[in-house]
């Protein structure tokens, strides 16, 4: 069965976004989303749309890269209950404040979760969650709100991602980029376009330099100023846990990406699977958790079982979560949501607009999808050969589908990696993207400005 994109094909992200907005239950608002767009895609007959949805969850089940997704967020979940029950967060935050005196102030906590946020680039995934973790305790100690800790989360994992490339995110352009190549749309090394590319990512830039200054000079606008008041105050469970237990197993976590990129892209990182990375990663971790664990016997064997299982199931919602964005993605490119807007860019469009038409396009793209990748894979063939008719500068065109992906993504309430954020924050997912909503629309209005300026000038060069 063919769907001819048109007026309709906006329905399912807009019944999704709407509901989320309206309900605040994310996981009712993406499961009615993605049966809406069902119905728009079997034109409105109810038994067909059943059978279409009956295949489009086998079919979900039944591919490799989204099981290792669901199984990493899942596991990741028992890999951090595992660290906080160790006392390894206790003992980590209680080395930088008393030994080195690092954590003095909200300001220090903060830029501590944003450290780590730029630190771990290898997967947006694992920076939200693993910043999550190290911020949670910190928020009620220092008196900072999980809305501006999942904002810090969020607002550093993606960008830092899409800017340093080696990584998942790097691999899925490369190879897009690769593509172009080959159809004549783009002349020269796929790598050293991709490396140009990356400097005109202005909405990344300008989101880790605002989320910085937003920590500096503790910044709050709009509803994050109703979000400020302190938690209850943190109290660790062990007085002087041993810090190592906390920094050996995200060692490994970081070091392991690398490593299982390296693997499944045959020697070449950015050749590498991203879910076949992370997921093996985690059980690598797991079981070099329990190594550690048992030598420095800190918890017995079914001390281990029930840490481990008590965090899977913590974030099993998460996995719920992201099978059902999974399959409104899947059908909002069924329905043809991406194909449909790119028909709003006209190839008459004057080159020096060009790259914030692209820009704008692709951040609105991102939002109605949730999804950046997508974004990506959509609106980079089109960017580019729209950019060969009139000769344009290639590398800021790409720059621009990056910037915009990411944009929309962040702005987006049905975003895979804002809905982590949020979690992983321990913070209400909607409360989240209402308050992060201030600070991304300031980033992007600023990269459009840069856009524009950009455009004109290179273009008329």
């Amino acid at each position: 069965m063919t769907y001819t994109p048109d007026v309709f094909s906006l329905l399912p992200p807009a019944a999704a976004i709407i509901l989320a907005l309206l309900t605040r239950r994310v996981l009712l608002s993406l499961a009615l989303g993605t049966l809406t767009g069902l119905l728009v895609y079997t034109r409105f007959d109810p038994v067909a749309a059943m059978v279409e949805a009956w295949t489009l969850f086998a079919t979900l089940f039944s591919t490799p890269w989204i099981l290792k997704t669901l199984g990493f967020a899942v596991l990741v979940g028992s890999v951090m209950e595992l660290v906080r029950r160790s006392g390894g967060i206790d003992g980590f935050v209680h080395l930088l404040q008393e030994r080195y005196r690092m954590l003095r102030s909200r300001r220090g906590a903060l830029l501590l979760v944003y450290t780590t946020g730029l630190v771990i680039f290898i997967e947006s995934s694992i920076t939200s969650l693993i910043a999550g973790a190290i911020g949670r305790p910190l928020a009620g100690r220092f008196g900072f709100s999980r809305e501006k800790l999942a904002y810090v989360c969020d607002s550093t994992a993606a960008p830092v991602c899409s800017l340093l490339v080696i990584n998942g995110w790097g691999a899925l352009l490369l190879g897009l980029i690769t593509t172009q190549i080959g159809a004549g749309y783009l002349q020269g090394d796929a790598v050293s376009i991709l490396v140009h590319s990356v400097v005109f990512n202005f909405y990344a830039i300008i989101a880790l330099l605002l989320t910085f200054s937003v920590i500096w000079f503790e910044w709050d606008i709009g509803p994050m100023r109703r979000c400020s008041a302190p938690h209850a105050a943190y109290e660790p469970e062990t007085k002087h846990g041993d810090a190592s237990l906390m920094i050996l197993p995200l060692l490994l976590m970081v070091a392991g990406v690398f490593v299982f990129l390296w693997i499944s892209g045959g020697g070449d990182l950015l050749k590498g699977s991203g879910s076949s990375a992370v997921f093996y990663t985690m059980l690598l971790t797991l079981g070099g958790i329990a190594l550690q664990y048992r030598l420095k016997r800190v918890m017995s064997w079914t001390e281990y079982g029930a840490a481990a299982l008590g965090g899977a199931r913590a974030l099993f919602p998460i996995a719920t979560i992201l099978l059902f964005a999974f399959a409104i993605g899947k059908v909002i490119d069924l329905v043809g949501t991406g194909s449909y807007l790119a028909s709003f860019l006209e190839a008459g469009m004057a080159h020096v607009w060009l790259p914030a038409a692209v820009f704008v396009l692709a951040s609105i793209m991102a939002f109605a999808t949730g999804t950046s990748w997508g974004t990506f894979s959509v609106m980079l063939p089109i960017a580019v050969a729209m950019g060969a008719a009139g000769e344009s500068y290639m590398p800021l065109l790409i720059g621009a589908v990056i910037s915009g992906g990411v944009f929309g993504d962040h702005c987006s309430p049905i975003s895979d990696t804002t809905i982590i954020s949020s979690l992983a924050a321990g913070c209400d997912h909607i409360d989240h993207v209402r308050t992060q909503l201030p600070y991304a629309l300031l980033a992007g209005v600023v990269a459009l400005g840069m856009f524009l300026v950009a455009g004109y000038g290179i273009e008329t060069r």
